[in-house]
């Protein structure tokens, strides 16, 4: 039988069966009176069918593991060569605290150390600045000098494990005290593996944690990549991060779409600067949310290695083929976990999980039950853990590679993203590129629209949420709370007064004049920031000089 006359046919059957076993079902038994659709709010219909995937080439839009376009993975064998890293998000209050959780976590088999800041690390303000009161330590560790670094860093593998840090407006300065404090400790910099998130353009869309103006911001982005293509091979200088686009209310396929966009961006103003493309693309990395629509976010991940990989040798002209690979972390999604019956957020967690294993993810955290009421707890992380070692061990997802290839439903949920996405990219492309769309506000504009959607989709019960409108509960959560310890901020207090009592004022003087000048210039900023740090001047003291040349932005009212 041939293509043509075997689609025919199975044609034909599908409307007989509708006609007869599908309706007699219908008859006897409606179908739920929910509605079929994505987290994404996008339909789903009832059969997927080899009619469904027709028009995709199994070959070159499905293809083999570890083969151009890499829908089925970036790596041949999957997990059956090696388990993704297993990478737990943890800081909290003092530096002292939080080595400790990273040694509690690499004892009970973590993989790879994630540093969480707090807030005034984030907007690039000391412990005692007036403008942090109250916000010391709380939702990560907070980090003021190079002494602080050292003592977060002490006894940990710098240089048999990678670390991921997430922060962005004062990136280029966390990760120049991490690269002295680990040259300090004689770990050479062409050693030190790991990623700085560092990916300014999604704070301007959706997570706000922005401080200069777009350009010079993007300017600095451009000045650690030039600077860790030259200096620091194994590091990724940029996490283009889709999680934070999803954590404000984006949808999977603006998700997908806004955090490619940036990546193209990123590629774009790296090569203005003169870097080779294959130089530094092979050592860009992606952040992704997993949500609750298991599929849905299977087919992203698929989605967003196909549009890269066909972006970067085909617009930008990568020859190499590591430059084409979209090699990511995963992390499950904070906005769906409930502060109503916490405990059931493990399920969330282990399904969420289960879908960026299945997506194929190189890197996953996985969110603790506790963390729509505080911090995690160690026994909370702990479940986090273990929820990924059953899958890595017990599940057998990892016996095999992609075993979701080739799914009817799956194979045309990836391309209708993929489609989608592209519509996108059109539109962006017709406002003028990134930076015109941020500053015109298409980015906030879908995303709030999506975000209203969604919940009032669960206000009117067309979503339902167990917990919250659905299966409710009215006890109170009684699940045990993480407490810092109360003299946590006394002591960084303390150190950081040492540090700027016993460093050598007229050195950090003459440092922070020297990166006024070169802000003022164009030369690139890196060495110059390695020099502040090792004269122990402290984060503020060199984001101040920043602010005062670059300026702080402010955003414009989106309606």
């Amino acid at each position: 039988m041939t293509e043509s006359n075997a689609m025919a046919h199975l044609r034909a059957r599908q409307s007989a069966w509708e006609t007869g076993a599908l309706h007699e079902a219908l008859s006897r038994m409606p179908e739920r009176a929910e509605t079929f659709m994505t987290t994404s709010s996008e339909p789903i219909e009832r059969l997927y069918t080899p009619l469904d995937v027709a028009g995709i080439d199994p070959v070159d839009d499905i293809g083999f593991p570890g083969e151009y376009p890499y829908t089925r993975g970036v790596h041949p064998t999957g997990p059956r060569g090696k388990l993704w890293t297993m990478r737990m998000f943890a800081g909290f209050g003092t530096a002292e605290e939080t080595n400790a959780r990273f040694k509690f976590l690499l004892n009970e088999g973590q993989t790879g150390l994630s540093v969480a800041f707090d807030l005034p690390t984030l907007y690039g303000y000391d412990t005692d600045a007036p403008e942090t009161l109250g916000e010391f330590g709380k939702c990560g560790v907070a980090i003021c000098t190079l002494d602080d670094m050292e003592v977060l860093l002490n006894g940990l593998p710098l240089d048999k494990v990678t670390t991921s840090m997430t922060i962005n407006s004062p990136a280029a300065i966390i990760w120049a005290m991490y690269i002295a404090a680990a040259e300090k400790r004689g770990i050479p910099r062409a050693a030190l593996g790991g990623t700085i998130q560092n990916d300014i353009l999604k704070e301007y869309i959706a997570q706000k944690e922005f401080i200069f103006p777009p350009r010079p911001s993007m300017r600095l982005v451009t000045d650690t990549v030039e600077f860790g293509t030259r200096d620091l091979p194994l590091w990724n200088t940029i996490s283009i991060s889709g999680y934070h686009i999803r954590e404000a209310g984006a949808t999977a396929v603006q998700e997908l779409a806004f955090t490619l966009a940036d990546g193209m961006e990123y590629v774009r103003w790296a090569i203005a600067r003169g870097v080779d493309v294959d130089a530094f693309a092979p050592r860009l990395s992606f952040f992704f949310n997993a949500h609750n629509d298991f599929f849905e976010e299977v087919a992203k991940f698929r989605a967003a290695r196909r549009i890269w990989a066909r972006a970067m040798r085909e617009r930008f002209g990568a020859k190499r083929e590591r430059s084409w690979l979209l090699r990511t972390h995963a992390q499950t999604a904070g906005a769906s976990l409930t502060a109503q019956q916490p405990e059931i957020n493990v399920a969330r967690v282990a399904l969420q999980a289960m879908a960026a294993v299945l997506g194929g993810t190189q890197s996953l955290h996985t969110n603790s039950l506790d963390e729509a009421l505080a911090l995690p707890s160690q026994s909370a992380v702990q479940i986090a853990l273990r929820t990924q070692q059953i899958i890595a061990h017990e599940s057998g997802v990892a016996n095999t590679v992609d075993p979701l290839g080739g799914s009817y439903f799956v194979e045309a949920l990836t391309t209708r993203m993929e489609r989608e996405a592209e519509r996108m990219f059109g539109e962006i492309e017709a406002l003028g590129g990134v930076l015109p769309a941020i500053e015109q506000g298409y980015f906030q504009r879908h995303i709030a629209d999506s975000a209203a959607r969604y919940q009032h989709e669960i206000e009117q019960r067309q979503r339902l949420v167990v917990g919250v409108n659905a299966y409710v509960d009215a006890a109170p959560p009684r699940v045990p709370i993480l407490k810092m310890d109360r003299d946590g901020e006394r002591r960084q207090l303390e150190r950081l007064a040492r540090v700027k009592r016993e460093r050598d004022a007229e050195a950090v003087s003459a440092r922070l004049a020297a990166l006024r000048e070169g802000a003022r210039g164009s030369a690139n900023l890196m060495p110059l920031l390695l020099e502040a740090v090792l004269a122990r001047a402290t984060l503020q003291e060199m984001m101040d000089v920043l602010r005062g040349v670059f300026g702080v932005y402010q955003e414009p009212v989106i309606l």
